[in-house]
């Protein structure tokens, strides 16, 4: 029976990985943790430097795996990811990171690498760069060597413990033997160089690759570590008349600094102006504006005051907040980000698990084209094994190709790209839960909307009041039409319908609330409306067909109301003593960035853009004219909206649904790309592929050309690192080469992928 039929789970630990440089490692450790009794599954994500195991292997056996293979753990990093704020030890656990002749020195191995590059000097200057000096000295022999066995002794070592404990064949291994035919050989210098040259190239590409890690760990690390917490006389503390604690007296609110770790549900925290807001929370008191730019990317503040939400890590302006903390460090909005971020380097892209498989074949199949191209010619045409005054000979030429087929620069081509890509995501508001969501968001060829909360606001408006008696027909605003409203929210207060919450809402923003008293005697009239008793008299309030049938009016009024509908506003009419009294217009406006994000997509090359609503298709047409989608699919019940998502697909291949992370589950599931549109709800953030921060739906364009500007990245890197390889290969099979030009152009081609990998972090939207 199976763990999970026994309701048992496998233990799960994280460790955070040093000394891990290229993907080509991350491959590495994570066939060798594998191996180890007990392992279940063993996953590597090289972007964040984790290694996860699940099974019952111990802690120590996987360290002493690592440490096997020539890489090491972090002290503090054991299960990280898995306790409260550990997300923010393993993100944060670096705070800067020096230059490169720092990071060179800050390790053992990559000192020795700087110890070696010294010891080639003699033998690089006189015997390869000025020969014709015709300076000679045993000794240049003696520091080269001295620098293949200082530099070359950590690649050694990892390559004979991959090859004897493991039964691979890595990139280390195609090194050691390069270095050692050259001994062989007697190129002592070009062996010390290889070695040297691949060592500190190594150092490169881990020192570039930790920059783009340090990117995404200053990126997320934007929530204070303490908050300012506001204590009554629950704790003990003094109350406003000196009386001891539990004496019924107002209480004085005392701050006090503690931990963000130490904050619970509920507690109420003070911010103050100018400081980062540390915790999520509801504001309780005080009214302010409120940077989240950090959080949702939005670039104008917002303004909060009591009843609002707030994110931990956006930014309070000018007026001091207190806030009621409503969700624990370890799951606030900042630690869910940080926890996806991590996860989504996870999820390869199909290029970047294509890469992987390639390489894993490719670096054996290397070694034994290699005895191939040292043998056949000598055996079959008579051509020189060995070096001589004229030829290179074949074994050089195949020591020269061990070097030149260095897959570094292909298997980091790709996931320093997709590192970025997310990262600069991130920075802006859009989180992409992985490489493969991102390279399928480059391949829609259609996007699908949801109406309501996606390119309308979500929240119904009263736009139009006209009285029977409106003095301003043209403003609507006078006295008769204030009375109106005033006299409907006395009878919608009772009511929990959405559009009742609207025309409250309208009457509070106006101060009429207080005009009339709450209605008495309230009846819901289902399907049609509602009738109460305001002040002795009775009120209606119902739909067009409902007041056809129970109270007479002008067919001036009908037309009036129908246009209204015509222009997707809701009509609410109103009665008083059994005569009509006016009407209301709601609507649930729409998003200001919808017209220019459906452009914007237009303009980017999307076929097709199409609202799917439940809503009726007057009102549909109405909403779609203003935003410019190209079809609407009005009246769909949830089912039906899947059905469409499919014929879509049919139609147009890789299509994304763009809806609010709730109602639309199943049609976000079903497409290519499901996209939410959250404000950092939890539902928002779980919910999709791709999550849109706040409600700009101008973010949906800048993530689809980020997803293409990170797949043309990705294919152009890896056309370059196989074309330099190529060309370096042609040089060596003409005799026209050096191993030591071979090992620098294979870590110019790592350098040049890396740095074009990472100029997605700072694209601009």
């Amino acid at each position: 029976m199976s763990n999970a039929m026994n309701g048992q789970t496998k233990p799960r630990h994280t460790f955070r990985i040093t000394g891990m440089d290229c993907a080509d490692c991350a491959q590495a450790i994570e066939r060798g943790v594998s191996k180890l009794e007990g392992v279940a599954a063993c996953t590597v994500n090289f972007g964040a430097a984790l290694l996860k195991v699940e099974g019952d292997a111990s802690h120590e056996a996987v360290v002493r795996c690592v440490r096997e293979l020539g890489y090491d753990v972090e002290a503090d990093s054991r299960d990280a990811l898995s306790t409260p704020n550990s997300q923010f030890s393993i993100f944060n656990s670096q705070s800067s990171i020096p230059d490169f002749l720092g990071f060179l020195l800050s390790r053992r191995d990559t000192t020795l690498a700087v110890v070696g590059a010294l010891l080639i000097l003699p033998g690089l200057l006189f015997h390869e760069l000025l020969p014709f000096l015709g300076v000679e000295s045993a000794l240049f022999d003696v520091t080269s060597v001295g620098a293949l066995l200082v530099a070359g002794y950590p690649i050694a070592r990892s390559a004979w413990r991959a090859l004897i404990v493991h039964r691979q064949i890595n990139i280390n291994t195609l090194m050691t033997i390069a270095a050692i035919g050259a001994v062989v050989i007697g190129a002592y210098t070009e062996a010390g160089l290889v070695m040297v040259l691949f060592a500190i190239g190594e150092a490169l590409e881990g020192y570039t690759t930790e920059r783009a890690r340090h990117s995404i760990r200053r990126l997320m690390a934007v929530a204070p570590n303490e908050a300012t917490l506001l204590a009554t006389d629950d704790a003990g503390r003094a109350t406003q008349d000196g009386s001891p604690p539990g004496h019924h007296s107002a209480p004085v609110w005392q701050e006090r600094r503690v931990p963000v770790s130490d904050l619970r549900i509920g507690d109420l925290i003070l911010v103050k102006p100018g400081e980062r807001i540390p915790m999520d929370g509801r504001v309780v008191n005080g009214a302010s504006s409120v940077n989240q730019a950090p959080i949702t990317g939005e670039s104008m503040p917002v303004e909060k005051r009591s009843g609002d939400e707030v994110f931990a890590g956006a930014i309070n302006g000018e007026g001091a907040l207190e806030v009621e903390v409503t969700r624990l460090a370890a799951d606030n909005v900042i630690a869910r980000i940080v926890r996806m971020v991590a996860e989504a380097q996870e999820h390869k892209a199909p290029a970047e698990r294509f890469v992987d498989r390639f390489a894993r074949y490719y670096t054996p199949a290397v070694v034994g084209l290699a005895i191939v191209i040292a043998i056949a010619p000598p055996l079959l045409l008579g051509a020189p094994f060995m070096p001589t005054t004229s030829d290179q000979g074949w074994l050089y030429r195949a020591l020269e190709l061990l070097v030149v087929a260095c897959p570094c620069a292909l298997v980091i081509s790709t996931p320093v790209t997709i590192i970025s890509a997310i990262g600069n995501a991130a920075r802006h508001g859009v989180l992409i839960k992985g490489g493969a969501y991102l390279e399928a968001l480059a391949g829609v060829k259609a996007v699908a909307f949801d109406k309501t909360g996606t390119l309308t606001e979500g929240q119904p408006r009263v736009i139009k009041v006209r009285s029977v008696r409106c003095a301003d027909p043209e403003t609507g605003r006078c006295e008769h039409c204030a009375d109106l409203l005033a006299l409907a929210s006395a009878v919608e207060r009772r009511s929990e319908h959405p559009l009742a919450r609207a025309v409250v809402a309208a009457a509070e923003g106006e101060r009429l609330t207080a005009r009339y008293p709450a209605a008495h005697s309230v009846q819901a009239l289902a399907g049609r409306g509602v009738r109460g008793w305001v002040a002795d008299r009775e009120v209606q309030i119902g739909s067009h067909v409902y007041f056809d049938e129970v109270l007479p009016h002008d067919q001036a009024v009908c037309d009036e109301v129908n246009e209204l509908s015509a222009n997707g506003l809701t009509p609410v009419l109103v009665g008083a003593d059994g005569a009509f009294a006016g009407y209301l217009g709601i609507a649930d406006p729409v998003r200001e960035s919808s017209r220019r994000a459906v452009d914007e997509l237009h303009r980017s090359g999307i076929r097709a853009t199409v609202m799917l609503t439940g809503d009726n298709a007057q009102t549909a047409q109405a909403v779609a004219s203003q935003v410019g989608v190209t079809d609407v699919r009005a009246g769909l019940l949830p089912e039906q909206k899947l059905a469409e998502i499919k014929a879509l697909r049919d139609q147009h291949g890789a299509v994304a649904m763009v809806g609010d992370g709730v109602n639309d589950a199943p049609a976000l599931a079903t497409a290519t790309v499901g996209i939410a549109v959250g404000d950092g709800t939890a539902q928002a953030l779980e919910t999709a592929d791709v999550v849109l921060m706040g409600d700009d739906l101008c973010k949906l364009p800048l993530a689809l050309r980020l997803s293409r500007a990170a797949m043309r990245t990705t294919r152009s890197n890896i056309a370059l690192a196989i074309g330099i390889k190529l060309a370096i290969l042609v040089l060596v099979l003409l005799g026209l080469g050096t191993m030591w030009l071979a090992v620098l152009a294979d870590v110019g081609a790592s350098l040049l992928v890396t740095l074009r990998g990472m100029r997605l972090f700072w694209r601009r939207p």
